[in-house]
């Protein structure tokens, strides 16, 4: 049985985040708040202390660490050189939700990198998580504060809820303002990639870059050279079914969907856009709104919180719809589909 340890959900201010700094550099574990999701981070260069997110989360080490640093400047810790593109797209795009896939540095272990040669890096824009860097004088290894294949965490709770007892501290920032992870950019390919979508669009990086190249599948054997790209990723713990196609067409599908699971005696999720709610009044489903489609950056704030919430009443099935593939719509898609694993109807 794992030994448990004491885990503190302290305010971010200036006195706890040294305390946090503190804990990192004498290889702890800390919670803390980005603009995208709660991170957990250990000091990056000491592969001990990167082993103890591995064991907290329950992680497979084939699965990559993503570092996070406060400047810039910080670049040549971790990468021997950069292509020239990285200052333009630094100067646009950081801080902020982008992940830039680069040549792995020798003082960056290999446990960070999945034993590859390249490694993922971001500047994040929370002003606590740069604080935090700072504070630590070291770069940060972060990947979600949750349960490895967990529906990510938006707030101190969420972490809680997957983490109490595995780590030393959560620095509680309120909750996170995108709410969905950064994009990951592989720069190491001949051509520019997308491996994940996020906060910055895949519109975005084809204004500042040209060509910009489709990637997002995992290896089939060995290290990732990104996390994020597992066909199951961010799920529930009850079975999260979703709809992919025109509106029209996936409110009709869920609408029967839950008609005959409900004929069945099973009970029924429902995490849908504020426009479909009134569509389900006759039907007695559990409904968990997320914002208007007009709006989705509302929807994306949301996405977690409310998949947690409604896992946490327990219904047999979960169904959602997609809201598109345009700007931050492309990875609410790309989330709830690998939450699905394998449960994506398209009509």
């Amino acid at each position: 049985m794992r030994p448990m340890i004491p885990t503190r959900t302290l305010p971010a201010n200036t006195a706890t985040i040294q305390e946090a700094a503190t804990i990192l550099a004498t290889g702890g574990l800390v919670a803390f708040p980005t603009e995208t999701v709660y991170g957990l981070g250990a000091d990056a260069l000491n592969p001990t202390a990167v082993g103890r997110i591995f064991a907290a989360k329950g992680r497979p080490a084939e699965d990559p660490l993503i570092v996070h640093l406060a400047d810039l400047s910080d670049l040549a810790r971790v990468t021997p050189h950069c292509p020239p593109v990285v200052a333009h797209l630094a100067a646009h795009c950081w801080p902020g939700p982008l992940t830039l896939v680069l040549p792995r540095g020798p003082a960056v272990p290999y446990r960070v990198t999945a034993g590859l040669e390249t490694v993922a890096v971001r500047v994040p824009a929370h002003p606590v998580a740069r604080a935090l860097i700072a504070a630590a004088g070291t770069p940060i290894a972060a990947p979600s504060a949750n349960r490895f294949g967990h529906t990510s965490p938006t707030t101190a709770a969420h972490v809680l809820a997957d983490l109490d007892g595995r780590i030393e501290m959560v620095l509680d920032g309120g909750p996170a303002t995108l709410g969905v992870e950064s994009t990951v950019l592989d720069l190491s390919a001949p051509i520019p990639t997308l491996l994940r979508p996020g906060g910055v669009s895949l519109e975005t990086l084809r204004d500042l870059l040209g060509e910009v190249a489709l990637g997002g599948r995992a290896a089939p054997t060995g290290g990732q050279i990104a996390p994020g790209l597992l066909d199951r990723h961010y799920a529930p713990d009850n079975a999260l079914h979703l709809c992919i196609g025109a509106a029209a067409a996936c409110q009709g599908w869920l609408y029967h969907t839950a008609q005959t699971q409900l004929a069945a005696g099973r009970q029924v999720g429902l995490l849908i856009p504020d426009d479909d709610v009134a569509l389900f009044a006759d039907l007695a489903v559990d409904i968990e709104p997320l914002g208007p489609t007009s709006d989705p950056l509302v929807i994306a704030a949301r996405l977690y919180a409310a998949l947690r919430a409604l896992d946490a009443r327990q219904p047999d099935l979960i169904l959602a719809r997609d809201v598109g593939d345009v700007g931050i719509a492309r990875a609410i898609r790309d989330r709830l589909t690998r939450a699905a694993a394998g449960r994506v109807e398209m009509v």
